[in-house]
């Protein structure tokens, strides 16, 4: 197999070594990210995201959630915007232009999920992936509420994907694409499937598998051994690498993979 396309990180051996370098000194020219997500049953993920992107460094952080907690966020939340809530407790249609001035505002977006499971709430993130035309990283259960838009998702430029291995095997299979998934397959089986798929589709696909973080974009993959699942499933990988695109802009792939460099 011809597996040029294949590269691998170690914990001593960073890829992009010059990625941190690329950080603006000053927070001004640091990027502003937006992240939207929670319901009324928690916001964990997206404080957690918060919390990440400060620490990454990131210029601006600001968040929308929905109205329903407005009484419960932590202080160390300081720019947030509410949206109207639906009757389940997740962001109502009406959240659009909250949405949609978030979008304005961000040099990049991260739905970071507790999006809940409301149909209501589908199709205002599914209008979203439509009007906002920016960096768009998307993970934990947003990447199941819009499952029924796989096919504008992948299709979509400036798009990065954290997803568990049985998302990745829901997204395979919503857009037809000839290639089997298995939880058994062998991690070089994957990293040929990605290469394949990421030469078919723009958007960037980052998946944990056999211990492996593995990142694919344009056809090209690299892996990283990764011992802590949780942070993925938390959702501060993906803010991470979010955090990392926004000065790293021309390469979701070298940010990503610079993003975990230092696990």
């Amino acid at each position: 197999m011809d597996n040029t396309y294949w590269k691998k990180q170690t914990s001593n051996k960073p890829l992009y070594p010059d990625a941190e370098w690329n950080k603006p000194e000053q927070r001004s020219q640091a990027g502003r990210m937006g992240i939207i997500g929670g319901n009324k049953l928690g916001f964990a993920g997206v404080g957690e995201a918060y919390g990440v992107a400060s620490a990454s460094g990131v210029g601006e952080v600001r968040v929308l959630l929905p109205d329903v907690l407005k009484k419960t966020i932590p202080s160390i939340m300081t720019d947030v915007l509410f949206g109207a809530t639906n009757p389940s407790g997740s962001l109502a249609r009406d959240a659009h232009i909250e949405m949609e001035a978030i979008g304005a505002w961000a040099t990049g977006v991260l739905l970071a999920g507790d999006a809940g499971r409301n149909s209501e709430t589908a199709i205002l993130y599914e209008n979203f992936l439509k009007d906002y035309a920016g960096p768009l990283t998307i993970t934990r259960d947003a990447v199941d509420l819009i499952k029924n838009s796989s096919s504008t998702i992948v299709e979509r430029p400036d798009t990065l994907l954290v997803v568990s291995f049985a998302q990745l095997q829901k997204i395979f299979q919503s857009v037809y694409y000839p290639k089997v998934l298995t939880f058994s397959m062998q991690l070089a089986q994957l990293v040929e499937a990605l290469h394949k798929f990421t030469i078919t589709y723009p958007c960037t696909i980052m998946v944990l598998h056999k211990d492996y973080i593995v990142i694919a974009s344009e056809g090209a993959v690299t892996t990283t051994e990764w011992q802590n699942p949780m942070a993925i499933w938390r959702g501060s990988v993906a803010a991470k690498a979010a955090s990392y695109w926004l000065w790293n802009r021309s390469s979701p792939l070298l940010a990503a993979t610079a993003s975990i460099a230092k696990a």
